[in-house]
């Protein structure tokens, strides 16, 4: 019998992910990451995961299934691989996406990690992906879901060799429909707790507020400049902007702008029209390649260079420092630093990186 540890947010789809494999015969313990203490977050009643009282929803449903639950405290390493990572990030112009650092470094590497250790045969997410192991090439590849509105194969690129072939994805072939229906069915505490929304350490949805609690840099006033680099008014600092923000930027000039790009050596943000938010290429960094095991040459993909879109007609070719040029046949609007950009052949993951 496989012993496999279940990442138990406190959320329904990692609850009836563990119930889908205790009761498909898998030795199954529960496991809830403690991230992050009352002193680092404001607790609030926005949808989150990770939130500190999850750990008792967790917790209710390991009980009333009949399996162990365990809680880890990973809240150093979260610190350092995703929190900071957060807050360097926005201070340094870039919009990053937490959810793929923690699970890069957290969930699929330092709880892996730990599941080896405790002498786990595999470790097992919520997450709707789909992982099948290719006989030709001898690699695991990592394909959307049957429910594609569910699909979040776009925050598990990063994932290795190693990691998928430990990792186990329950949910794969279940609607989200069918997963309510199942934790109601067994009687669970969280059968109707909405999905999370927010970023679990800025439950409130004010990054520039959790910002300035731990630093006081990318606050500084600084200037808006138009394309050209005219001086068109005063921003309040760079933390507060992202590309294509167009409300909230607390200057008037008659007609409709946006943030296109923000400068951090020179504390500026340019203000443009919509026009100036497409682009056809971007070069991505730290890039993971899945189905295959290097690229060679320019290869024809769909890529999705944000979470919330559709992946378009693009080719990815290798520069010579290592990093990516992806060019889309479509422009794409407001491509932003920070955020991953991923690759599709079909259903299934090629690979993806972080926007440079």
């Amino acid at each position: 019998m496989a012993k496999v540890l279940v990442g138990m947010s406190g959320g329904v789809d990692s609850s009836v992910a563990a119930k889908v494999l205790f009761d498909s015969g898998y030795d199954v313990t529960g496991v809830t990451l403690k991230m992050f203490s009352s002193d680092d977050i404001v607790e609030t009643e926005t949808r989150t995961c990770c939130s500190l009282s999850d750990v008792e929803d967790a917790r209710a449903v390991a009980y009333k299934l009949g399996f162990e639950h365990l809680v880890f405290n990973f809240k150093d390493k979260f610190r350092e691989f995703v929190i900071d990572n957060f807050i360097n990030s926005y201070i340094t112009g870039r919009t990053p996406n937490p959810c793929i650092e923690c699970n890069r470094h957290i969930k699929f590497d330092k709880m892996l990690q730990k599941a080896e250790e405790l002498g786990f045969d595999y470790i097992a997410t919520g997450h709707y992906a789909l992982k099948e192991y290719n006989e030709e090439t001898g690699r695991y590849y990592l394909r959307r879901p049957e429910d594609r509105s569910k699909d979040q194969t776009y925050v598990l690129y990063s994932l290795t060799q190693h990691q998928l072939a430990k990792t186990l994805f329950p949910l794969c072939k279940y609607e989200k429909t069918e997963v309510r229906k199942i934790a109601e069915e067994a009687g669970l505490v969280n059968s109707r707790k909405p999905d999370s929304q927010d970023i679990c350490f800025v439950p409130d949805g004010k990054y520039a507020d959790f910002i300035r609690k731990h630093t006081d840099r990318g606050t500084e006033e600084g200037n808006f400049t138009d394309t050209e680099g005219n001086i068109l008014g005063k921003h309040s600092g760079i933390i507060n902007y992202t590309i294509g923000q167009r409300k909230g930027l607390g200057i008037a000039l008659g007609k409709p702008v946006f943030v296109v790009s923000k400068d951090p050596e020179t504390n500026t943000v340019v203000l443009g029209s919509n026009d100036d938010l497409f682009t056809t290429e971007l070069v991505a960094e730290d890039v993971n390649f899945m189905s295959i095991s290097e690229l060679k040459g320019e290869m024809h993909v769909t890529a999705k260079p944000r979470y919330n879109c559709k992946d378009e007609p693009a080719v990815i070719s290798m520069l010579p420092d290592g990093r990516v040029k992806v060019v889309f046949e479509k422009p794409q609007r407001a491509v932003t630093s920070g955020q991953a950009v991923v690759f599709y052949d079909g259903d299934i993951v090629v690979g993806g990186g972080t926007i440079v």
